[in-house]
């Protein structure tokens, strides 16, 4: 049999299935599913796998596929453990990443959108339905009539329907992020057409004999979901549940099935482990239950995008940072700036970057209008993915960013944040330069001098300077937006913590020379220059004691390296040298 197509980008699980496509099999989970409450909300990260898995259920759950049971689902675990409500519904469904966001033709996007699905809805289930149904819904005008007319007929007929929604909240982010407060209020509330649409949706839910009998909604944040609450006010949240955790996503031992299929089919031939632990820093460790902190998931089109690469080349890809990744992330800018001012949720995501994690209560419902609140906000970036679940302490969960390709989006927000509020930039180009010097030839100096001489004529940046950690992170944020370096703040080296461990890229460049451990220290500007020695001197027995770590000594490779103490007086850099 030929080898398994990998199936990045694709969400159709018939294609999955009946093409030859690489499927980790997730159909499990449909009897926990059947099991659950009937009306059921699940909130993942973008990119997920939340399409495929919505795609999966209408083939499993649609009345019209029954015949195609056995060669869609035949060889997965569902197939061999069928549940009593297989292929016995209609299923309706929408897609609201299909509409468009601009205000001006949202209502007209939104009204097309589900004309089509509903269009697809009746020609699917006409010999169902029959032709005076077909007479009856060509009186409708709009999308909530149509609903109700479907509901009320379905209900007749006593035909059975499953509704899903992918991407129920896509429009409302966008208008939300891109259009504020007001705009995004007009649809969710009063009189709002979206609030409305999903008030038809209760009453075809919970009226004396409804026909919708179970549904299945996704998205990425609880926040529309909660500003029309008062008019939807059904749907059982799954999304913290621990026995969903592992619903989307790869676990480590899928990942590894995955990348042993493909070596015992030829397709490349390396170290298991050592690509393992290269997939593992850059798309691992999502957890989304308190109850499930010893199950780290793996984003999976991060591993299909690299999957992709690997079996095509038989070598890794040098960017291990899927592009469409970066796009979707960029959509929540918007988050850290208000008015080209930086906001107490900048302050916050600084705050993230600087201590590498924060603990705090995972809220399941807010209206858009409090998401400025700390724990509301923070909330947020666990359920877009930038923080997840590391552990529990003194019961309260402990959110850290999940792996290295978050955790260069984070300090995207960071630095886009400094350049639209005008308080720091930098010349990128001659900072790669610089950064070339110092990974190949191991001119390291003039790195460091750029950073003081940038902080110095800067002024703005001046008042974000409170202390050591925020001159490690401003060095952090902007040596990450070159590629010499995979760096990681605050690792553990013989039982301390180096500020900064620059471990070398050999991805992008297996031919350089040198690698880096830094120590930085501040002092506040009043401080003397025996308080300077003194720092530094501090700073000289740190890197000493980090010296021989048997871990980095390993991930040094052929590389030098070389351990570099840094003290700030205030905004100025008051000693560097080598140790």
């Amino acid at each position: 049999m030929a080898t398994k197509k990998i199936p990045y980008g694709i969400s159709d699980f018939q294609a999955v299935s009946l093409d030859n496509f690489y499927y980790v099999d997730k159909t499990r989970f449909i009897k926990e599913i059947e099991e659950s409450p009937r009306f059921l909300f699940l909130i993942r990260p973008r990119r997920f796998g939340k399409s495929l898995w919505l795609n999966m259920l209408k083939m499993y759950y649609d009345i019209n596929a029954r015949e195609q049971f056995d060669a869609l689902f035949g060889q997965y675990y569902i197939g061999k453990h069928p549940t009593p409500e297989h292929n016995s519904y209609l299923i309706l469904s929408f897609n609201f990443a299909q509409v468009n966001p601009d205000p001006e033709v949202l209502l007209q996007s939104f009204e097309e959108h589900t004309a089509l699905c509903f269009k697809d809805f009746n020609e699917k289930y006409s010999h169902l339905l029959g032709e005076d149904y077909l007479k009856g819904y060509a009186q409708t005008v709009n999308a909530e009539n149509r609903l109700e007319y479907i509901a009320l007929c379905c209900k007749q007929r006593n035909l059975p329907v499953y509704l899903i929604i992918d991407e129920y909240d896509n429009f409302t982010n966008v208008v939300l992020s891109r259009y504020g407060h007001s705009r995004y209020h007009d649809l969710t509330h009063g009189a709002g057409f979206f609030r409305f649409f999903f008030n038809k949706i209760k009453g075809a839910t919970t009226d004396s004999g409804a026909s919708f009998k179970r549904m299945f909604i996704s998205g990425v944040s609880p926040v529309t979901l909660d500003d029309v609450t008062s008019g939807f006010n059904i749907a059982s949240m799954i999304t913290l549940d621990p026995r969903f955790n592992e619903v989307l996503g790869f676990t480590e031992g899928e990942v590894r099935e995955m990348l042993e299929y493909y070596k015992a089919e030829g397709k490349w031939d390396g170290n298991t482990e050592e690509i393992l632990d290269v997939m593992r820093k850059w798309y691992d460790n999502y957890c989304f239950s308190e109850e499930c902190t010893d199950v780290k998931m793996y984003n999976p089109d991060m591993v299909l995008y690299f999957m992709n690469y690997l079996t095509a080349n038989r070598m890794a890809p040098k960017t291990l940072v899927d592009n469409n990744v970066k796009t979707d992330y960029k959509k929540l800018k918007y988050l850290v700036l208000l008015d080209k001012h930086l906001n107490g949720n900048f302050s916050r995501i600084k705050q993230i970057a600087e201590d590498g994690e924060i603990k705090a209560n995972i809220e399941t419902a807010f209206p858009a209008e409090n998401l400025i609140e700390p724990d509301n906000f923070i909330s947020l970036l666990f359920y877009f993915g930038i923080l997840t679940i590391d552990r529990m302490e003194r019961g309260k969960p402990v959110l850290r960013v999940p792996n290295l390709t978050i955790r260069q989006v984070l300090f995207s927000y960071i630095e886009q944040g400094y350049r639209d509020a005008e308080v720091f930039r930098m010349k990128t180009m001659q900072l790669d330069d610089l950064m070339s010097g110092m990974a190949y030839d191991g001119d390291w100096r003039p790195v460091f001098e750029y950073f003081a001489e940038e902080v110095r004529n800067q002024t703005s940046i001046r008042d974000y300077i409170e202390g050591e950690k925020a001159i490690q992170t401003l060095h952090l944020v902007y040596m990450n937006l070159t590629n010499y370096f995979v760096i990681f703040p605050e690792q553990e080296m013989n039982k301390g913590f180096s500020d900064l461990w620059m471990s070398p890229n050999f991805l992008n460049h297996p031919e350089m020379q040198y690698c880096y451990v830094v120590e930085f220290k501040y002092l506040k500007h009043e401080a003397t220059d025996a308080e300077v020695e003194a720092k530094l001197e501090e700073a000289r027995e740190q890197l000493k004691l980090y010296a021989g770590d048997a871990k980095h000594e390993q991930a040094k490779g052929h590389t030098t390296l070389r351990r570099i103490a840094v003290v700030y007086r205030a905004w100025e850099m008051a000693a560097l040298e080598e140790v």
